[in-house]
C-alpha cells in the first residue's frame, strides 16, 4: 500500500514534523513522570497516616479482627495479572495490531474491574458490620488509603475505556500510543503502590 505524501512537502519538512511529534511525544512523558512523583507524595502521605493510627481502634476492631487474607490475595492477583495484560496490550499496539490490542485491553479492564468489584464488596461488608471509617482511626486511615488507591484505579478504568473507544475509531497513531503509553505508566504505578498496601496494611494488620 503506497502512502501519498502532498507535494508542497519536502523531505525536510516532512523530517521535521517528524521530530516534532517525537519530541511532542517525549514531553509528554516526562510531564507524565513528574505527575507520577506528585502522587508518590500523595501516597507516602497516607501510609504515613496509616503507620501513625494503625493502632488507634479506640477499642474496637482491629486488622486481625477484619482482614480476609484469602480475599485479598486474589484481588491482589487480578491486579498484578493486569499489568501483564496491559504490557502484552502495550506491545500490540506499537507493532500497529489494534484488534489483538484492543482484546488485551479488554482482558485488562475486566481484571481491574474485578479488582474494584471485591473493594467495593469489601467496604461496604465492613461498613454493614458497624466498621465504617467513623469508628476508630485504624478504620479512617484504613479506608483513606485504600480508598484512595482504589479511586485512582477507577479513573485507570475510565481512562482504559476512553483509549479503546478512541483505538477502535482512529486507530493506532502515535497520539494513541503516546497516550497509551502514559497510561501504562500510571497502571504499573498503581500495581507498585497496591503491592505497598498490601503489605503492609494487610499482611502486617493480619501478624
Amino acid at each position: 500500500m503506497s502512502i501519498a505524501i502532498p507535494a508542497n512537502l519536502t523531505i525536510a519538512q516532512l523530517e521535521e514534523q517528524h521530530h516534532e511529534h517525537h519530541d511532542s511525544s517525549a514531553s509528554t512523558l516526562l510531564g507524565f513522570w513528574i505527575y507520577l512523583m506528585t502522587d508518590c507524595i500523595l501516597f507516602a502521605s497516607a501510609f504515613a497516616t496509616y503507620a501513625v493510627l494503625f493502632m488507634n481502634t479506640d477499642g474496637g476492631v482491629s486488622g486481625k479482627d477484619i482482614f480476609e487474607l484469602d480475599f485479598v490475595l486474589i484481588e491482589t492477583a487480578a491486579l498484578l495479572l493486569s499489568s501483564i495484560t496491559y504490557g502484552l496490550a502495550l506491545i500490540f499496539a506499537k507493532r500497529h495490531r489494534k484488534g489483538a490490542t484492543l482484546a488485551w485491553l479488554a482482558v485488562t479492564f475486566a481484571l481491574g474491574s474485578v479488582f474494584i468489584g471485591m473493594e467495593v464488596y469489601e467496604f461496604h461488608h465492613l461498613i454493614l458490620e458497624g466498621n465504617g471509617p467513623q469508628r476508630s482511626a485504624f478504620l479512617s486511615s484504613f479506608f483513606a488509603l485504600v480508598g484512595m488507591h482504589g479511586l485512582h484505579v477507577t479513573a485507570g478504568l475510565i481512562w482504559m475505556a476512553i483509549m479503546m473507544v478512541e483505538v477502535a475509531k482512529t486507530g493506532l497513531g502515535g497520539r494513541s500510543i503516546t497516550r497509551l503509553s502514559c497510561l501504562s505508566l500510571f497502571w504499573h504505578f498503581l500495581d507498585i503502590v497496591w503491592i505497598c498496601v498490601f503489605t503492609v496494611v494487610y499482611l502486617m494488620g493480619v501478624l
